[in-house]
């Protein structure tokens, strides 16, 4: 079964076009790790206003798509973003999770 993921984090205003740079270079290693996970139909939306960024996937097995932040390789990604954008003390983004409230097919 296919879940939808809609989430909010922030990039800070001056890191926009370094912060598309790195995911247009996303390490080998994550998008390997993603595709393992079954996330697929992943977009990242940025307000240039706020520096509000508005992220969607769709994931074929959460629990394999959740323990990708358990993998060195996701810490290493975290890592080098952490400079750019809003993390938490384990320098993971801040993410707030967002709730469906509608689909369209």
């Amino acid at each position: 079964m296919t879940v939808r993921v809609g989430q909010l984090m922030h990039v800070y205003r001056d890191m926009y076009e370094e912060y598309e740079k790195r995911h247009n270079n996303l390490f080998p290693k994550m998008r390997e790790a993603l595709k393992d996970a079954g996330a697929h139909n992943y977009s990242i939306f940025l307000d240039k206003e706020t520096g509000n960024l508005f992220a969607y996937l769709e994931v074929d097995n959460v629990e394999k798509y959740n323990a990708i932040a358990q993998s060195d390789d996701c810490k290493k990604w975290w890592a080098y973003m952490e400079p750019i954008m809003d993390t938490n003390e384990d320098k993971s983004p801040v993410t707030l999770d967002l709730h469906e409230v509608f689909h369209l097919d």
